[in-house]
């Protein structure tokens, strides 16, 4: 039997663009959240950005939004694994 063939996607160079535009930003409202007067919210922010930023890259450039819904079911239990380990971690850096 032949395997069947996968059907490939298409996406435009202009979604690229935007992505990147988004993660230039996302820079540069890090940089900004680094000398803005946040006291203790400033490592909150800056993890917030990251892992905003890492999603844009994983969907967009590593393809995972087209990818089978199951790899979604993944990314998800992923994140709440990482919302755990930092949620304990700020707990800890709370009670010291």
């Amino acid at each position: 039997m032949n395997a069947p063939a996968q059907e490939g996607h298409l996406v435009p160079c202009s979604v690229y663009v935007w992505v990147w535009a988004a993660l230039l930003c996302l820079t540069a409202v890090t940089v900004s959240a680094k000398y803005a007067d946040l006291q203790h919210l400033a490592i909150f922010a800056a993890l917030l950005i990251a892992t905003v930023k890492a999603g844009l890259v994983v969907l967009y450039f590593m393809h995972v939004r087209f990818e089978k819904p199951i790899f979604a079911v993944m990314i998800l239990v992923l994140l709440a694994t990482y919302g755990i380990y930092i949620g304990l971690t700020f707990v800890d850096y709370a009670n010291r």
